[in-house]
């Protein structure tokens, strides 16, 4: 035989002798599971039980974890909520608009940002307003609004003492009124979703009203303007005075002193004067005590 021959069969050999020991240790360990103790299997159940509790335990737990996370987590969105302000409406009273203001979370790493512009409204009476333009012979007025000027509906009055306003045909945003020889009232009323939302008067004068109040502003305006003019004088010289003293004050203080010391010379003048007629003016009580006494040292 060759070697080459004896070597593959010596290979197979040991191939054959791995398989039957692989075979042998398989059937032990049937034979063994077979067997087994009925004890044992019912500690594996018991095993399996309790093994089957924990896992519905860790589920509770985790289940009762998951609440509380759900909670932190609608308490951070709360919290990012809170984060967000809101700006100065533009009105006082009826309908404007205002800003909404990020605190956190602002690109760029800013502290504050604005995010949008959302509507705003306050009180529905605006009371008596100003006209938007007027001359000696017309008056512009203007109802409460925000852009789009279409999106809310408009009521125009005439208001009358003691009497029913008449509603006029104009149902725009702006009115225009000539003067008349009266004065007159004006109610505008703005409506959204045919809910008002303002409502402003207007006070149109006549003509010679007008220039009254022209006139009498500008008089007020000119007594203002001359109070204003003196008071920035006597500023002016007040200030000029004190910078005098301080730079020359040295000047100022020869020219005080001789008169100061002048002063408190005669002061102490009177309150010698004063002394002397206290002393003078003794009573009369006192002398004679003092004769008897120098007469009975000289008899002694």
């Amino acid at each position: 035989m060759s070697p080459g021959g004896a070597g593959c069969s010596a290979g197979l050999l040991l191939t054959v002798g791995w398989l039957l020991l692989a075979g042998l240790q398989v059937a032990w360990g049937t034979n063994v599971t077979a067997f087994q103790d009925p004890g044992l299997g019912g500690a594996e159940g018991e095993g399996e039980g309790e093994n089957e509790n924990e896992g519905e335990e860790d589920a509770e737990n985790y289940m009762g974890d998951a609440a509380p996370r759900a909670e932190a987590q609608d308490a951070s969105n709360s919290t990012a909520v809170k984060e967000v302000e809101f700006g100065m409406c533009t009105v006082t009273c009826g309908v404007g608009i205002r800003e909404v203001i990020l605190t956190n979370g602002c690109p760029g790493g800013e502290s504050k940002c604005i995010v949008r512009v959302e509507e705003c409204r306050g009180p529905v009476d605006c009371g008596w307003g100003k006209p938007v333009s007027e001359s000696l012979e017309s008056v512009r007025l203007v109802c409460v609004h925000t852009f789009p000027v279409n999106r809310f509906k408009y009521v125009w009055k005439l208001l009358r003492p003691d009497q029913q306003p008449i509603v006029l045909a104009n149902d725009s945003a702006i009115l225009e009124v000539r003067r008349e020889t009266e004065p007159l009232a004006f109610e505008c009323d703005t409506f959204d979703n045919n809910e008002i939302v303002a409502s402003i008067k207007f006070t149109v004068y006549t003509t010679n009203e007008l220039q009254m109040k022209r006139s009498r502003q500008s008089d007020t305006d000119a007594i203002l303007v001359f109070v204003l003019t003196v008071g920035v004088i006597i500023c002016i010289f007040v200030i000029f005075v004190l910078s005098f003293i301080i730079i020359n004050w040295a000047a100022v203080k020869a020219f005080w002193g001789p008169k100061a010391s002048t002063t408190e010379i005669q002061s102490e003048l009177s309150s010698m004067r004063y002394k002397d007629s206290t002393s003078l003016d003794q009573s009369p009580t006192e002398i004679p005590g003092h004769e008897d006494d120098a007469i009975n040292e000289w008899a002694e």
